[in-house]
């Protein structure tokens, strides 16, 4: 029987020989990490003048939370564990190593009012699936070419198919756009999601193309990443949910220790209220109210029927991050 949960709605090139991000206090060693789906969107000029053109004020605030196949009943024992290897961890762009990051205060999903780099990073993001328009959320998180947004493997590709005029909109308040609308270039997800909608593997990537000469990183920041690290540990989740009770136009938080999910997959949990829409917005290890910055370590995913007030995360494992290496080795012109 194929339970039904709202997902509250990363890439595939090879690494190559580009250099990537050093990792803070990574121990030598090989981890194999298996090659992730990937899919070309707007890669030539005139294709992200199309997608850009396409996303009217209108169309965006129609746009409805994407809901999609959650875990099935009694298929946890069958699902793949997420590999665990080295821990490895990119701080954020600009980031201060002599700031201490504030623990979460309990927060199960209110507007997030304080500022800082995360009204800048997190934003919407708008596609269109199935013929049909849909929104979730995402992050710009520090990377080697400086154009990368992570979100969820259902926020790229669902039902079989990648999505199209897929945009990322940071700091989207109430619909205006200060940062501008950005358009990707290439979708990655992890060969899980890809192959059969693992919802383990709920993770993506868009490699976003230049807007005015500028990187996405140059004009809004990025996000650390992490990867591979212990569980139970403190959290604070963004995004914009959709769903009422809210309605899309603003950023929301839920902060506080996650728990694992002992019910049908091996996510992390979250007391949160967020709903649809939210997809795809970060999670953050060590994060600092006074600055905004912290390090993302999951992305929001689904939510059960019976268990409105709890939200589950994937954990970011070999395969998140060989998703991350690739999406920051690729070419975003």
């Amino acid at each position: 029987m194929h339970r039904k949960v709202a997902l509250i709605s990363v890439l595939a090139l090879a690494a190559g020989s580009a250099a990537l991000l050093p990792a803070s206090g990574a121990q030598a060693g090989v981890q194999v990490r298996p090659e992730p789906a990937q899919k070309a969107a707007a890669d030539s000029a005139s294709e992200r003048r199309q997608v850009l053109t396409y996303w009217t004020e209108r169309r965006m605030e129609a746009a409805p939370p994407l809901d999609a196949p959650g875990p099935k009943a009694g298929a946890k024992k069958a699902m793949a564990q997420p590999a665990e290897g080295t821990p490895w961890t990119a701080p954020p762009s600009g980031a201060s190593k002599s700031r201490a990051a504030s623990q979460a205060a309990r927060s199960s999903g209110t507007p997030w009012t304080k500022g800082g780099a995360v009204v800048k990073t997190t934003g919407r993001v708008f596609f269109t699936t199935q013929g049909r328009n849909a929104s979730c959320s995402g992050s710009a998180v520090t990377s080697a070419n400086k154009s990368v947004v992570l979100t969820a493997g259902h926020c790229v590709k669902m039902g079989g198919a990648f999505h199209t005029n897929w945009v990322f909109v940071p700091g989207y308040d109430n619909g205006r756009r200060p940062f501008g609308t950005w358009a990707a270039t290439r979708l990655l997800t992890t060969p899980q999601w890809n192959a059969r909608e693992d919802i383990n593997f709920d993770i993506a990537a868009a490699v976003i193309a230049p807007l005015e000469g500028k990187t996405l990183v140059d004009v809004v920041g990025g996000q650390g990443v992490a990867f591979n690290q212990p569980r139970r540990q403190q959290m604070y989740a963004f995004g914009y949910p959709a769903a009422a009770p809210y309605d899309g136009s603003k950023l929301i938080h839920c902060s506080g220790r996650a728990f694992d999910d002992v019910a049908l997959s091996k996510d992390h949990g979250l007391t949160c209220n967020m709903t649809g829409g939210s997809s795809g917005g970060p999670w953050m290890l060590n994060f600092n109210e006074s600055t905004g910055l912290g390090t993302q370590n999951s992305v929001n995913s689904f939510k059960y029927n019976f268990a409105p007030n709890w939200m589950f995360g994937p954990y970011f494992g070999n395969e998140a991050q060989a998703v991350y290496q690739a999406a920051q080795n690729a070419n975003a012109a």
